[in-house]
């Protein structure tokens, strides 16, 4: 059966800001349902689905018997659960098992829909938690192969280089390679508002930290005086602390990382990179409504989404490989 004609019905758990949702439509699918607990994430959803149930509530809460007799049938489960506390941006703080056993929530969902198909996305290291080997297991005991990727949102054309883990699970046997872009890949600069009528600030300002002068002047030492580039803040990989606009944005997370800073008559002036620039730069359309809210949640948003470009290569894989 061809892609076009094949119906998809999909459940998305976790939904956040809806990019798992979008990707998977993208590919084929019919969201019929989407649960996530935050106000923003449900009003985004909302914003950009129309007639799917969007259910605001703790994923705790509920039925699944109770929602599959409102639902009906799905033949797939998209599911992010919680990453925060796998995630090593939250550093040496204290990490939440019960945050991380959100993970189980989809044996609990996929025992009652037994879908053809299921995809848990998360961050990498949550290959080291201890209970990851006993969710695959279980998951293979349902009945489903299981084949662990970590994909690169860069190779799929997404400016920006994020790097996550996909448990990729079918009832249909083994499932092909992910297959990605062999393109050039998309630059910064293709997201950044560059002539935007934008509250900039100027670098060498008395109030700014004697850090954030510094990983400018290593940028200007690197380019000249003449480009623009990006400061980025958080960040432990030994490019120190900024990177120029003519590559993808280094990994979005939850908290306001990026600035921006360009070379004009008036000396550096400086500005942070905006949600609806680090929206595209997650590979949403231009289109997608985020809900209205505070900046600091909008960016909290795009930190924790998933990349729709990425999420529709893997269903049209599992389409494929039926």
């Amino acid at each position: 059966m061809s892609q076009k004609k094949m119906l998809i019905r999909t459940l998305d758990l976790f939904h956040g800001a809806g990019g798992s949702s979008l990707g998977a439509r993208m590919a084929g699918a019919k969201i019929i349902a989407g649960i996530d607990y935050w106000q923003i994430a449900h009003d985004s959803y909302i914003n950009n689905f129309n007639g799917v149930k969007a259910i605001k509530t703790d994923i705790n809460t509920v039925s699944p018997k109770a929602l599959r007799k409102v639902i009906g049938d799905v033949d797939l489960i998209i599911a992010s659960p919680e990453c925060t506390n796998h995630s090593c941006a939250k550093g040496a703080r204290a990490r939440c098992e019960d945050s991380k056993m959100t993970a189980f929530q989809v044996i609990r969902f996929s025992k009652e829909f037994m879908p053809k198909w299921l995809v848990i996305e998360n961050v990498i290291q949550m290959r080291s938690w201890d209970r990851h080997s006993a969710l695959v297991n279980e998951l293979r005991s349902l009945g489903y192969y299981v084949r662990e990727e970590i994909l690169n949102a860069q190779e799929f054309g997404v400016p920006q280089s994020r790097r996550r883990l996909f448990l990729i699970c079918s009832q249909r046997g083994e499932i092909n390679y992910i297959k990605k872009r062999r393109k050039e890949l998309k630059p910064a600069c293709s997201v950044i508002d560059l002539n935007g009528n934008y509250n900039y600030t100027p670098l060498y300002s008395p109030k700014r930290a004697i850090p954030t002068i510094q990983r400018a002047e290593r940028a200007i030492s690197s380019l000249g005086t003449r480009e623009p580039f990006l400061i980025v803040y958080y960040g432990t990989d030994g490019s120190g602390g900024w990177q120029p606009i003519d590559r993808p944005l280094r990994t979005i997370t939850t908290i306001d990382r990026f600035a921006f800073i360009k070379p004009t008559n008036k000396g550096y002036m400086m500005r942070m990179l905006q949600p609806e620039e680090l929206k595209l730069a997650m590979g949403f359309p231009r289109n997608y409504k985020l809900a209205n809210g505070t900046r600091r949640d909008k960016i909290k948003l795009m930190g924790n989404a998933v990349c729709p470009p990425v999420m529709k290569s893997i269903v049209q894989t599992l389409i494929r490989s039926d």
